[in-house]
């Protein structure tokens, strides 16, 4: 049966239908539950790249791989390696190990065209790319260059924890916290329905638990921070107290479970890619770009086309940026095929890009503690193994994956599975996902979390399609699984190899506050509908023991959970669109049968106004240049971007 709604008079219409004024820090505040949710606000627009205008080399076309990565190799700190328009035709960029805060630029991604002849070009310590940002050392999970017991400092909102030993650590240089998980024999006898940590094959369907090693075996759970003061000063071999620049995000960390610290000795910072095209078809790398143990590395303003894995693959990296650019196609299309990936990685910014028929446009498949999804547009989410079944723009898809926000974005939908584990505490806020792609019927469901997906917030997010098969509001453990595929939500539903009981756990503790959808909604005679919103309170889970969520006094919500204004991408050759763009309390929208509760994001308008994107997203590869779709984003870097500590930087000459 539907949960019953709060009748809406007229003064509280008025306040849901009014855009809220911006607010400060913490934009969530009175809304979600702090327990439930971390400062999305410190993630950079910029990595830690500045405006860059030192010209270190300027290239033309004809230059050679060897000769453009001698130009990075050799540019001096803050420098950039220009590449004026025209094709290159190339076997690999490789920024050197240990190179740090240089930048490759072309003159526009229409304009300056790198395209990849070979494979296997950049070994890229072991990950094998075709442009390699990395460190010197192949500090990862299976090979940790430095650890230490991580032995005080556990509590969430904590900024100061306690090493063991800080061997070659330094303040500036990320570490890799984690520590085992809950159930690591398989007995589910650590599982008490709140938090658990847990990749193996009781609460995972991929028996092998972890997705292929990137979290060290049985630590799934990963929070990647900055080292921002040591007393006594590192590095030292004995205890250390150690500020670390963001807070400790989750609730669980305990001595019990013997968390831990890893690093590497020679990290990397602050390389950034701009304004440039990148052709993988003739490469067979495991993907377009590896961004490897670096912190505050920036890509923006650049069109990949065709990459194998994945087109951005971010691995044991703190701070990354991705935006303002244009993913097209993958080499196989088939389920490891992504657009934007984490591997793991903390506090990285993916926003305002556009993803046209990828698989899986925006893929964690490793822990990303932190992490931030905005504003991206994803259309024609192609694979070929099952091409009748959807597979969602946003994908959660490795163990310990937490307090991560997807915002704003556009597309077919969030989908939170078990393959490799457990996640907790994933916020969505103001998405349009309609649980549909051109020519795909089955699994049409705009948000599908899966067992042990725990204490979500889903709030303000516009979601189904009147156009669609779409009968039911919510599937889950305690209803006919018969109605799965023509759901709005799914909630816990059992899975073959590990779960086919369910979990009602994830119903349970997930949160839903001022959500529209179609079902609710029944029809969409007006472009101001607001008969599908929900504010209800039986949807907000105040009762619980643990980590519960007091409801709302408010139906006001924020323009924005982690910006403090409108972001200067907004702005666009067609005007400025509506900003909030989606929500409940958006109204006369622009994007069709939603009631009117969405406008076009500005990577929507840039595909479909400037680009030429036809509506399904099927077309070739088409032409892209930021600066034609976009303003300029702000270059000042957060104050959680730290400088690279003295002595770090290698260059190779």
């Amino acid at each position: 049966m539907r949960r019953a709604r709060f009748l809406l008079n007229s003064a509280i219409l008025a306040g849901l239908l009014a855009v809220p004024a911006l607010v400060e820090a913490q934009q969530w505040s009175g809304i979600i539950d702090p327990g439930r949710a971390v400062d999305w606000s410190t993630v950079s627009p910029t990595g830690g790249v500045g405006n860059r205008t030192t010209i270190c080399t300027t290239l033309n076309p004809g230059a050679s791989a060897s000769q453009i990565n001698s130009a990075l190799q050799s540019c001096a700190s803050g420098g950039v390696v220009y590449l004026n328009a025209g094709t290159y035709s190339i076997a690999g960029i490789d920024f050197g190990a240990g190179k740090s805060n240089v930048t490759l630029r072309g003159a526009g991604a229409d304009k300056t065209l790198l395209v990849f002849n070979s494979s296997a070009a950049i070994g890229c310590n072991g990950w094998w790319a075709d442009v390699c940002m990395h460190s010197s050392d192949t500090n990862f999970s299976g090979a940790p260059s430095n650890t230490a017991n991580w032995t005080a400092g556990y509590a969430k909102g904590s900024r100061v924890i306690t090493l063991s030993s800080t061997a070659n650590l330094k303040v500036g240089m990320p570490v890799l916290l984690d520590q085992l998980n809950d159930d690591p024999s398989g007995s589910n006898d650590g599982d008490n329905g709140n938090i658990y940590v847990c990749a193996v094959s009781t609460c995972s369907d991929d028996s092998g638990g972890g997705p292929g090693g990137s979290a060290r075996v049985g630590r799934d759970q990963v929070q990647i921070v900055t080292v921002t003061a040591c007393s006594p000063a590192c590095p030292n071999s004995g205890s250390t107290q150690v500020t670390i620049s963001t807070s400790i995000y989750m609730p669980n960390w305990r001595s019990g479970q013997k968390p831990q610290a890893y690093w590497a000795t020679n990290p990397v910072f602050n390389n950034s890619i701009e304004d440039l095209s990148l052709d993988h078809s003739s490469s067979n790398d495991n993907s377009g770009m590896a961004i490897f143990n670096c912190s505050g590395c920036l890509v923006k303003g650049i069109r990949s086309v065709n990459s194998n894995r994945s087109h951005v693959w971010i691995l044991y990296s703190r701070g990354v940026t991705v935006r303002d650019s244009y993913f097209y196609g993958t080499l196989n299309a088939v389920s490891q095929s992504y657009g934007v990936e984490t591997f793991p990685g903390g506090d990285v910014l993916v926003e305002n890009n556009i993803f046209q028929k990828i698989t899986s446009p925006q893929m964690l498949s490793g822990a990303c503690s932190g992490c931030v999804f905005g504003y991206n547009y994803s259309i024609n989410d192609y694979q070929t193994a099952a091409p009748a079944y959807l597979y969602p723009s946003a994908w959660v898809h490795a163990g310990g994956v937490d307090n991560v926000l997807f915002e704003g974005n556009v597309g077919a939908g969030l989908y939170s599975d078990v393959f490799h584990g457990s996640h907790h505490f994933l916020t969505a806020f103001r998405n349009r996902w309609n649980g549909w792609q051109p020519g795909i019927y089955t699994h049409g469901i705009p948000v599908a979390l899966w067992p042990y997906s725990r204490f979500y917030n889903l709030i303000g997010n516009v979601l189904g399609d009147v156009q669609l098969p779409q009968t039911t509001y919510t599937s889950s453990t305690t209803l006919t699984s018969g109605v799965f595929d023509a759901s709005i939500f799914t909630f816990g539903e059992g899975t073959v190899n590990c779960c086919l009981n369910g979990d009602p756990n994830v119903e349970r503790t997930v949160m839903r506050w001022g959500n529209y959808d179609t079902v609710s909604g029944k029809s969409e005679s007006s472009t101001n509908d607001t008969s599908g919103v929900r504010f209800t309170s039986s949807e907000v889970p105040s009762s619980i023991a643990s980590y519960s969520n007091p409801v709302p006094s408010s139906q006001s919500l924020p323009a924005s959970f982690y910006l403090g204004s409108r972001p200067a991408f907004w702005s666009t050759p067609s005007g400025t669109p509506s900003y909030p763009a989606i929500g409940p309390d958006v109204t006369g929208g622009n994007i069709a049968n939603v009631g009117g509760h969405a406008y076009m994001i500005p990577a929507q308008v840039c595909f479909s106004n400037v680009m030429g994107g036809p509506a399904n997203g099927v077309s070739s590869v088409l032409a892209f240049n930021a600066s034609k779709c976009y303003g300029t984003t702000a270059s000042t870097p957060s104050s959680d971007a730290p400088a690279p500590p003295s002595g770090l930087q290698v260059t190779i000459q």
